[in-house]
């Protein structure tokens, strides 16, 4: 995690610290909202997850995968490769 300082004045800091006091949070987890906010406010994503999905553009559509429980069960307790047969291979 990359750590920057920031100054406050001190009537500013007082403030924050009043604010951080009256929402149980920490300063970190005040900043973190914080910048959240603004990268919100300026059309920025905040996570890969949300850079990714608009990188796929508007049109994009989340596709969910089908549950294959049913394929699972089969091989359970079994190799998912069946094992060679042996009729035709050679004698050594």
């Amino acid at each position: 995690m990359t750590g920057k300082r920031v100054q406050f004045d001190e009537e500013t800091w007082d403030y924050v610290d009043l604010l951080c006091k009256d929402r149980m949070m920490t300063f970190q987890e005040l900043a973190d909202e914080a910048f959240r906010d603004i990268l919100k406010k300026y059309h920025r994503p905040a996570s890969l997850k949300e850079a990714l999905r608009r990188s796929a553009g508007a049109s994009a559509d989340i596709v969910q995968l089908k549950n294959n429980k049913a394929a699972r069960k089969r091989t359970r307790g079994r190799s998912a490769v069946p094992p060679r047969s042996t009729k035709n291979r050679p004698r050594s």
